[in-house]
């Protein structure tokens, strides 16, 4: 799985009718309303490259209020257990 890191300008006035369409979109998996100098971020989850431009070029940035995108692709993912899970590495639990 590919996983594509959206940032987006919006129209103020557009911001919530925006997230929820983009929301909608079938390789859209979260829309986030955030603070800072974007208005909302995707994370987009496609199975091949080839389909980050059509979701991305093809549906988001046609999307009636999108002023602007800028895409991140993921190499890696990291989550808090596997970040515990790489620290303890060789050591005992110390009780």
């Amino acid at each position: 799985m590919i996983t594509a890191i959206v940032l987006i300008d919006c129209a103020t006035d557009s911001i919530p009718e925006v997230a929820e369409t983009l929301a909608a979109l079938p390789s859209v998996s979260e829309v986030y309303s955030v603070a800072g100098h974007v208005d909302l971020i995707a994370i987009v989850r496609v199975r091949e490259y080839e389909q980050i431009a059509e979701v991305i070029a093809g549906s988001i940035n046609k999307t009636p209020g999108v002023i602007d995108t800028e895409t991140h692709i993921a190499f890696r993912a990291y989550s808090q257990h596997d970040l515990e899970g790489a620290f303890a590495i060789g050591l005992d639990d110390a009780d």
